[in-house]
């Protein structure tokens, strides 16, 4: 039997009364310090996190776990490509279950997705595509893949996978271990049993290669459950194709000169962006980093020197 280690403090120290509260601080630099670990590990970034959440909360989490099929479940029969799959949605779920993914996609969370991976602007996503609750049941398996790395609706870059395992006492004779494998798929690097509380955290990459691909042996009343979270950025490419402009303001047809005069030198410094080149609004840009630096300090040193004599 595979037991998940007996640790007394969760790696995300959750609050549980009103709501789930995380500072985002705090989550950032519980990110960080996990940082190397995640951002060094082979074949591709990733990391196995046990004792994730707190135990009362995980608990709360596996206890709202929908049993019965419901309206919007997806089943996947599709063998090698995902078999005896359930996946449930968390807007068909309890209150608290809605509440718990809520926190998945806050600003806390992703502090701490932003602090372990060094990804900036992580993106969750609100309608859950592919994610949510997953539960695989005998006979079922998931195929070695790499996922899809566009969100078709969002138009979104896929960039994390976020799996949290819901699995008490499973037995290795169960199977149903995740298989990470190197990226020319020559090679099984690592294989992770389900355990409960376990996260599992890797980066979405053309050829970031998993899967649990053998039929699960379970007894038919046991099933492999998880929550499956994913992450996105936006394309850089928005500024070719729109102006990053601040808050453009407008004066009403009455507001006297004052207002108007405020309104125009507002908007002129967003048009400023527009028509003058870079380099003249930043002239660093010509001058090498280390040159830039040298000409600032001694103009910072000429200017003291005056305000000295003064």
């Amino acid at each position: 039997m595979t037991i998940a280690p007996e640790i007394t403090n969760p790696v995300l120290p959750i609050e549980l009364g009103d709501g789930l509260n995380l500072s985002p601080k705090v989550a950032r630099e519980i990110g960080e310090e996990l940082s190397a670990a995640y951002c060094f590990a082979e074949p591709y970034p990733h990391i196995v996190i046990d004792n994730f959440l707190p135990l009362e909360l995980v608990e709360k989490i596996l206890a709202n776990f929908p049993g019965e099929a419901l309206d919007g479940d997806v089943m996947h029969e599709g063998h090698y490509a995902g078999h005896h799959k359930r996946q449930i949605f968390p807007r068909d779920c309890s209150e608290f279950v809605r509440r718990a993914f809520d926190f998945f996609n806050s600003a806390s969370f992703l502090q701490f997705l932003e602090g372990i991976t060094t990804i900036e602007g992580i993106i969750p996503d609100p309608y859950f595509a592919g994610g949510g609750f997953h539960e695989t049941s005998r006979g079922g398996q998931l195929g070695i893949h790499a996922d899809f790395r566009v969100n078709d609706k969002l138009h979104l870059n896929r960039r994390l996978n976020v799996l949290i395992y819901l699995n008490r006492d499973w037995e290795e004779e169960y199977g149903g271990q995740l298989e990470i494998w190197d990226r020319r798929m020559k090679q099984k690097v690592r294989s992770v049993s389900p355990i409960f509380n376990r996260c599992v955290i890797f980066n979405t990459d053309a050829d970031s290669y998993h899967g649990h691909p053998d039929p699960l042996t379970t007894p038919e009343h046991i099933k492999r459950r998880s929550i499956a979270l994913y992450y996105y950025t936006a394309s850089k490419n928005v500024y070719d194709e729109l102006p990053s402009h601040s808050t453009m303001y407008a004066a009403r047809p009455n507001d006297g000169p004052t207002i108007r005069k405020q309104v125009l030198a507002f908007n002129a410094q967003n048009y400023k962006k527009d028509w003058i080149p870079p380099v003249v609004l930043n002239p660093k840009l010509l001058l090498p980093p280390f040159l830039y630096r040298r000409i600032k300090s001694g103009l910072n040193y000429l200017k003291s020197k005056r305000h000295s004599k003064s």
